[in-house]
């Protein structure tokens, strides 16, 4: 299906799903990359202190943090 055609369907009925092979659909720059890091024990017990507090895991609020300072 050419562009113009999926844009027109797109704009006819909103729905272009059958139109798309969700099988083979990925999402750029989400490749995973597994990390080491060391942190002193104070550390971990505030990282855990504060992601209780936000009711997530301790990796979520490294990834929150982390992703935070990139932007």
């Amino acid at each position: 299906m050419k562009t113009t055609e999926f844009d027109e369907k797109f704009d006819a009925d909103g729905s272009v799903s059958d139109a798309i092979d969700w099988s083979k659909a990925r999402r750029p720059n989400t490749e995973l990359k597994r990390v080491n890091v060391d942190f002193p024990t104070w550390v971990v017990e505030g990282l855990d202190r504060q992601a209780r507090h936000l009711g997530v895991t301790r990796q979520s609020l490294i990834k929150m943090w982390i992703a935070e300072r990139l932007e």
